[in-house]
Order: structure tokens, then sequence, then C-alpha cells
């Protein structure tokens, strides 16, 4: 499921900087981008949780490297989504 929700969460951050370079509003897009983020986060903590509740340790030993990834590619989210409200104050200086 963390899969599904993160390639929703990509495809959402790519149609928010589209609609921001063609000039339309892209607020709508920004906020499903941010809140699919956030799912597939809750997706992933739901995944280990089950691990540790199925005592599959072995399993367990790949989550340092998903904790990883995972803070890597929200900040990235994070930073893409709210690019282009930074550009607008920008240029609004």
């Amino acid at each position: 499921m963390w899969l599904i929700l993160g390639i929703i969460a990509i495809v959402a951050t790519f149609i928010n900087l589209y609609m921001y370079i063609a000039g339309k509003d892209y607020k709508l897009a920004m906020a499903m981008a941010l809140s699919f983020t956030a799912l597939t986060l809750c997706a992933e903590h739901s995944l280990v949780s089950n691990w540790i509740k199925g005592e599959d340790w072995s399993a367990l030993t790949e989550v340092p490297n998903f904790g990883r990834a995972l803070c890597f590619l929200t900040i990235v989210s994070i930073l893409l989504n709210i690019a282009p409200i930074l550009l607008e104050l920008k240029n609004k200086k």
C-alpha cells in the first residue's frame, strides 16, 4: 500500500509543479501531494508495526534503510511542493 500511496504522491507533486508553470491554481494539487506523502509514511509505519506483531525480526533489519530513505524523500517532497509558494513570494518582492 505504501508503494501505491508514494507513487500517487509523486504524480501529485508533478501535477503541482506543472500547474504552477502553466499559471493555474496549484494549491489543491500541493495539498494532495503533501497529504499522500503523509499517508505513505503512515502506511510504512503500519507495515513495520505488522512486522513487529508477526515477530518477523529478520524483516526489521531493513527498517534503518527505510527510515533514511523515507526521511530523504519526505524532505524532497516538502521542498518540491512548497517551491511554487516560495517562488511566488520571491516574484512579489
